[in-house]
């Protein structure tokens, strides 16, 4: 259950990530305008592109998951504070509450890793796998 279950978990908190970023790429002109009428320079939408698909990717491949969940959980949090937190407007209210609980997931696997399903896992299999050379003399 607990390998299925950090799969699972890292898919779908990866896939929102990289629909994102792809999202973005599709309307990149909106989007751009939409960052500098918050007071976020538009210049720096290719690297917002390339951490959410990138991230997205590396934390759904469970490949330095712990290293993407830092940047994407502290991404969560600085989008929660510059674009959604107009409580006036419940819309806003809910995306500031739900980028916050993703944030709490994202640490989550910061913490504790990819799991067993993971090319982290993987990788650190073969690692152990291959003697040292202190041992082989």
């Amino acid at each position: 259950m607990e390998k299925a279950a950090t799969l699972l978990g890292r898919i779908l908190l990866g896939h929102i990530f990289l629909l994102a970023g792809i999202n973005k790429i599709g309307g990149y002109a909106a989007t751009q305008g939409w960052m500098e009428a918050m007071g976020v320079p538009g210049m720096m939408l290719p690297a917002v592109i390339a951490l959410e698909i990138g991230g997205g990717l590396a934390l759904i491949l469970g490949f330095q998951a712990r290293l993407a969940a830092l940047a994407l959980a502290g991404f969560s949090i600085a989008s929660a504070v510059i674009f959604h937190a107009d409580f006036a407007d419940q819309m806003q209210s809910i995306m500031f509450m739900k980028n916050f609980a993703m944030a709490g997931g994202l640490l989550y696997v910061a913490a504790l890793g990819a799991g067993a399903w993971s090319l982290d896992a993987k990788i650190a299999r073969q690692r152990s796998a291959v003697p040292s050379k202190a041992a082989m003399a």
